[in-house]
């Protein structure tokens, strides 16, 4: 009895060293360099469930929805309540098709955080709070830039309309998280383009009148439904004036 419990224990030990190992390609020689460390995600998105319910929500983002299986990171509650259902350096599976800016796998570079909310409703302080905490933790302890937080919708315009248009960007933006122009921002100059602007800024431009859809929706708070037959739209200058106060650190300073 006693030899065979100190043979588990060699291969127990054994075992857990093997799983502690990183994985080694054997078509090469492995030499080791310091000079590393662990992938991390450089953005967030958030969502809304569009669903009735917590419990509804994490019943789906551990299943499936209709359009597959689905999951997320995280899972805020209406009352303030916080889920964790995927670790951060796994890649859950919460913004499907789409991008942002240079990033088209958004799935492999970010964290997913999900809000109770049935995709009409206001988001209560509590579930708002109970973000900004997350997301003071998750960018100083992952390193992700603090402007880096955008909306589903963002990312995937010609699908996607969650948060909402009553999200609070704003108030984000006052608790350092996301971007928000100046209130007191001036107009744009004469020649402004605000379709280049919008490119500049992130949106992926496949369908320019989704894209500006998405935008009014987060930063000016108008929801027009996606429909194919729906005049076509131009910026104004509401949203040339936004979007120029937005894109002003992206062009160079005069003179260089």
């Amino acid at each position: 009895m006693m030899k065979t419990r100190c043979i588990l224990l060699i291969f127990t030990a054994l075992l857990c060293a093997c799983t502690s190992q990183p994985a080694r390609n054997p078509l090469a020689q492995w030499v080791p360099s310091p000079n590393q460390d662990e992938r991390r995600p450089v953005i967030i998105v958030i969502h809304a469930t569009e669903q009735d319910s917590v419990q509804r929500s994490l019943d789906t983002l551990r299943t499936q929805n209709r359009g597959g299986p689905v999951s997320s990171h995280y899972l805020a509650g209406r009352d303030g309540s916080l889920y964790q259902l995927v670790a951060d350096e796994r890649r859950a599976w919460h913004a499907g098709g789409g991008r942002w800016g240079a990033i088209t796998d958004l799935n492999s570079a970010s964290i997913g955080i999900e809000l109770d909310n049935n995709g009409d409703a206001d988001f209560p302080p509590a579930q708002i709070e109970t973000l900004i905490r997350l997301l003071d933790d998750l960018c100083t302890r992952l390193r992700i830039p603090r402007h880096q937080i955008i909306a589903h919708h963002d990312m995937a315009p010609t699908r996607k309309r969650d948060p909402n248009a009553r999200f609070p960007w704003k108030t984000l933006a006052e608790a350092g998280f996301g971007v928000w122009p100046e209130d007191d921002a001036a107009p744009a100059p004469d020649g402004f383009d605000a379709w280049l602007a919008l490119a500049a800024f992130g949106y992926p431009m496949d369908d320019p009148q989704a894209a500006l859809r998405a935008f009014q929706r987060r930063f000016r708070g108008i929801e027009t439904p996606l429909q194919p037959d729906l005049p076509w739209i131009e910026p104004d200058a509401q949203d040339a004036r936004i979007l120029h106060a937005l894109t002003r650190h992206l062009r160079p300073a005069p003179g260089m």
